[in-house]
């Protein structure tokens, strides 16, 4: 089936995605659902990796959000503000500061104000703080690397290409399209 654009449309596909496109298609023919089979993919492929991929953080005890801060401060290496976290982690500053309250109390970060301007607090992990993430760091790299391995190491070269020349575009221009 050929999209307005003149794609061709990919609704004969065996995923959840083809289905959904196929009735949007049934209930507006002329509808170009390119964008849908892309967007769609990506996002249903992120939601069961998450699902899957949270399995050795929920035996740790932590969630996502928490070991995406953990994670921050792990990977870079030196201490952040909760502006810092924020940004490295997507996330609102409100939820940045709950998350590390959580996990402060459990020894798994510290926090200490500034020596210059008492409103600024810089956190760093503790060292409970750095073995949960190196610890569970290594089960989830195995299990992305099994999930993938359906795809060849050139397909997913190519895959990691255009989900980063994307992911650029984005980010670049993610500002102008909320406005």
């Amino acid at each position: 089936m050929t999209a307005p654009n003149g794609r061709q449309a990919d609704a004969t596909g065996g995923d959840t995605v083809s289905a959904v496109v196929r009735q949007w298609q049934a209930v507006h023919p002329g509808l170009d659902t390119g964008p849908m089979e892309i967007i769609g993919r990506v996002n249903r492929c992120a939601a069961l990796l998450q699902q899957a991929e949270d399995a050795p953080l929920r035996r740790a005890g932590l969630s996502r959000p928490e070991f995406d801060l953990l994670g921050a401060l792990r990977r870079t290496g030196h201490e952040l503000t909760p502006g810092d976290l924020a940004r490295e982690t997507f996330s609102s500053g409100a939820a940045v500061t709950k998350r590390l309250k959580q996990l402060t109390e459990r020894g798994l970060v510290e926090r200490r104000g500034d020596t210059r301007d008492r409103r600024v607090a810089h956190v760093r992990l503790t060292d409970a703080g750095r073995e949960i993430v190196d610890g569970i760091l290594p089960e989830q790299l195995a299990y992305e690397t099994a999930v993938l391995s359906v795809l060849d190491q050139r397909r997913q070269g190519e895959l990691a290409g255009l989900l980063g020349e994307l992911l650029g575009q984005l980010e670049g221009r993610l500002g102008a399209l909320r406005a």
